[in-house]
């Protein structure tokens, strides 16, 4: 595919503060080449509205994505590429209302510090007429004020505390800019996992659990979800912990949950995920092991842990391998695949990619980029997306602007090997969403 976006990254090395740091250099970045294609300056387009007729010298429509290391971290280089690639489509086709679609990408440093600054950047100085991204949560609290101050639209497509949600349910009119395009936020994420043991606990044995969370303020929600509705699934509870962040050993949690007959452990970990499951692997404890994981999402997990996470049960908003109603998902992973050597997006890839067409369907839509009536187009629109369907809770829900929880677009996977011995993510749940890439349902560990 062509590159055809003005692409800029702004890029740091130096000291990690306010008052030390200089303005960004800014780069236009041809991705498939890996190098500097020219310099560019962005321009601001007023917000009055966007046109149907363009000149040469028109102001492009300026896209902001705050992504957490996009040059080397696999979540923030899914968000970067992912955005790159629907720009690139977006002005092959005439771009936003025949107004060309210009993308700049700040690193968040996944600091909120960090985040705030470049967030300030991408407004300011490169007069951003919206931002996106933002995949830590205390990066995404810490911006919120500033937001509501530029009255500028962002979606978020990583960011899944809910706290930002109550924050637009207790003053709209302040925060009403914020929009979570995805994933689902982190109390979702907990019923979630709820409605999966509820459905599928019974057929696979699952008649014990232990619960275990790595403590941070993330996994906190769902906890939360899972300490109150656990009991209605049937499924025992043995064994709860929020362990310390450091740890690096799980031996002795693991003896623990089997001493206590757990007929599956169900983890919420990202930190001290690779720890987890290498454990659990290599010592065959004799139970399930699951739940929100993020490592184990990426595609590429498989060769990376040497085949420890088969068998493995994780959360996850799309795979390679997803099929949604509407949404061509296919479609945008072969184009990702092409584009980028055949790399495959992770779940921030999926949504980002949402959040740039979803951007420009509503622009169009309401024939302005006037923020109000794009927020107001926003709260209506029912968008058919690559990672499922983008709705958002309205004004005077429980969770505003968040994005609509289903059970069908938040998917459960399984680790399975093929006959060839490659690695897969085979969806087990929903049913209707479920792959037949190997075994096609869930597989118990050849150890258990």
């Amino acid at each position: 595919m062509e590159n055809t976006s003005s692409m800029q990254t702004l890029e740091d090395n130096g000291p990690n503060t306010l008052d030390q740091l200089s303005v960004r250099r800014r780069h236009v970045l041809r991705s498939t080449a890996g190098g500097i294609a020219g310099l560019s300056l962005a321009g601001c387009l007023d917000s009055t509205g966007v046109g149907s007729e363009s000149s040469d010298d028109e102001e492009p429509v300026t896209i902001g994505l705050l992504a957490p290391h996009p040059e080397s971290d696999y979540i923030g280089r899914s968000m970067a590429q992912a955005a790159e690639l629907a720009v690139d489509e977006l002005n092959e086709n005439g771009g936003i209302d025949d107004t060309p679609v210009e993308l700049v990408v700040a690193n968040t440093n996944a600091t909120p510090l960090e985040a705030r600054r470049q967030y300030q950047h991408l407004v300011l100085r490169e007069g951003a007429d919206v931002t996106m991204g933002v995949f830590d949560s205390p990066a995404l609290r810490t911006i919120m004020n500033d937001i509501a101050e530029h009255e500028t639209i962002h979606l978020t497509t990583g960011a899944a505390s809910a706290t930002v949600s109550e924050l637009i349910a207790d003053d709209y009119d302040r925060y009403k800019y914020h929009f979570r395009v995805g994933p689902t936020n982190d109390h979702h994420l907990g019923t979630s996992q709820m409605s999966f043991l509820d459905e599928m606990a019974d057929d696979l044995d699952w008649n014990s659990v232990a619960l275990l969370a790595e403590n941070y303020d993330w996994t906190q929600a769902p906890w939360d979800v899972y300490q109150s509705e656990l009991e209605d699934t049937g499924v025992e509870l043995v064994v709860d912990e929020r362990y310390p962040p450091a740890t690096d050993d799980f031996t002795s949690r693991y003896e623990e949950a089997e001493e206590a007959g757990a007929d599956m452990v169900l983890i919420s970990a990202a930190h001290t995920g690779n720890e987890a499951i290498e454990d659990w692997a290599t010592q065959q404890r004799q139970f399930a092991f699951g739940g929100t994981h993020v490592p184990m999402q990426l595609p590429e997990y498989f060769e990376q842990t040497n085949g420890a996470c088969e068998y493995a049960v994780g959360q996850t908003s799309a795979t390679a391998d997803s099929e949604f109603a509407g949404g061509d998902t296919a479609a945008f992973v072969d184009a990702y695949r092409d584009e980028f050597d055949g790399a495959e997006p992770v779940y921030t890839g999926y949504h980002t990619y949402d959040a740039v067409n979803l951007f420009a369907a509503v622009v169009e839509s309401a024939g302005t980029l006037e923020t109000d009536a794009l927020v107001s187009e926003l709260e209506t629109e029912v968008y058919d997306g690559v990672a499922g369907t983008v709705e958002f809770y309205g004004d005077g829900d429980e969770y505003p602007h968040d994005l609509v929880s289903t059970d069908e677009d938040t998917l459960f996977y399984q680790w399975q090997t093929t006959d060839s011995g490659d690695g897969v993510q085979e969806i087990i749940w929903p049913e209707e969403q479920a792959t037949d890439l190997a075994a096609g349902e869930y597989v118990d560990p050849e150890w258990v």
